[in-house]
């Protein structure tokens, strides 16, 4: 390749420099196995679920919050599919060290500035609940335990809370214990393939993620409380089958089967569950709608499912098209960000900020989310999972503890800086509103 430099004209030498310049860095080739496999269609369909959860929280759309479901969904595939490809370009073997690492450097420092920052807007911006309440829920959002928290606390999640800023964050720790505990179950199963056979690990995938999603939703079925759903809609175990339905479409049970199909017919008949989430979106409005957790909620993951695989197979069908236009992509792109900020702004500017109604308070709100979220894309988020050598290794275990030390102090000061962020509400109207 040298020798081929040197002879080469001054231009293609420039162009050739350029290319050994640019070295992968360590998580190089992570990154390129998810862009062998990059489907802009998925990209839309996040981008769709973040605008359902962020019109359903600011009371523009009931059934929004169904795009939580949708998200579940699409994790489970996704985080599936990428761990079923590494075992299978290893003989076998997946890095869990990496793959938490990979899911560190994605989900944490957006995490953290958020965190941090909505503590001490709540204490600046906010009434004594909001900064009360900011301090005693963070250590759970920072411990990935918000859901069991909330669930502990009685905090209903379809009851409107003016108070509690980060409600919104149950989802966040779901997905995170699953980030936690399916990877290593994962390994286990594929190594069957050394006793069962060729394949028999990934059919061992397919077989618990099917058998776990019906553990879970009959789980849901049969806690429910008609009077309180905080229970069955936030718990960890009852909420995991949306995340195993979507790790059931990527194994390759169901994807060899997908693939069997011809585009075109693959592209229509996605049209069935793509039809399926809109009516239950459009039906949906989360409050007194017991079927919802009595079958509902699973049909509208299977949906989501069956719409994954389908998209994934046929990109290009029609539908896949739509999907993959730039609006709903780049809100796509954003939605990690716009989930964690959107919830914080949309309470504490409420409060602060301009009176505003109907559309003009939703653009005002909802744009603010967006551009909020953008800057976090753009300074923090991208440059720490894309560029930042600092971010892997040893330096980026100091720069995680140092993280956390960060946001302990904080939450240490804060108290003696703004004391309503400190005590008990003991005001139980303020709790919740009906």
């Amino acid at each position: 390749m040298v020798s081929e430099m040197k002879t080469a004209s001054p231009a293609a030498r420039r162009r050739n420099a350029r290319v050994f310049r640019r070295r992968p860095g360590p998580g190089a080739a992570a990154r390129s196995g998810s862009r062998r496999s990059h489907v802009p269609a998925l990209d839309g369909l996040r981008g769709l679920a973040v605008l359902g959860v962020l019109l359903f929280h600011l009371g523009d759309f009931p059934g929004g919050f169904l795009g939580v479901d949708l998200f579940f969904v699409l994790s489970g595939f996704l985080i599936t599919g990428l761990l079923l490809r590494e075992a299978g370009e290893n003989g076998g073997r997946i890095d869990l060290v990496a793959f938490w690492g990979r899911r560190a450097r994605r989900l944490m420092p957006a995490l953290a500035l958020a965190l941090g920052s909505a503590m001490v807007l709540a204490s600046v911006l906010g009434t004594a609940a909001m900064a009360r309440f900011a301090h005693q829920d963070a250590p759970w959002v920072v411990a990935n335990l918000a859901n069991w928290h909330f669930i502990d606390a009685q905090v209903g999640y379809f009851q409107a809370n003016p108070t509690r800023v980060f409600t919104h964050l149950w989802s966040i720790a779901v997905e995170e214990q699953f980030y936690l505990l399916w990877p290593p179950l994962v390994l286990l199963l594929l190594r069957l393939r050394r006793t069962a056979g060729a394949g028999a690990g990934a059919v061992a995938v397919a077989g618990v993620a099917l058998v776990g999603a019906l553990v879970s939703a009959a789980l849901m079925a049969l806690l429910v409380d008609p009077m309180d759903t905080t229970r069955v809609y936030e718990g960890t175990d009852t909420r995991v089958f949306a995340l195993l339905l979507g790790a059931l479409a990527a194994t390759p049970a169901v994807r060899l089967r997908v693939a069997r199909l011809p585009g075109p017919a693959a592209g229509r008949l996605a049209l069935v569950p793509a039809g399926l989430l809109a009516a239950g979106w459009a039906l949906a409005s989360g409050t007194g709608q017991i079927v919802l957790f009595r079958g509902g909620l699973l049909l509208h993951s299977a949906a989501a499912a069956a719409l994954i695989a389908l998209l994934a197979h046929a990109p290009a069908s029609p539908l896949g098209r739509v999907l993959s236009r730039r609006p709903l992509t780049v809100l796509g792109g954003l939605s990690y960000g716009l989930y964690l900020w959107h919830w914080p702004l949309i309470l504490l500017l409420d409060h602060a900020g301009p009176r505003l109604d109907g559309w003009v308070r939703t653009l005002w709100l909802g744009g603010l989310a967006v551009a909020v979220a953008a800057c976090s894309k753009a300074l923090l988020e991208d440059p720490v999972r894309h560029w930042a050598r600092w971010a892997h290794g040893r330096p980026g275990v100091l720069a995680a503890v140092g993280t956390l030390a960060a946001l302990a102090a904080l939450w240490l000061v804060l108290p003696l800086i703004a004391p309503t962020a400190s005590g008990a509400v003991v005001d139980v109207t303020q709790l919740s509103l009906p």
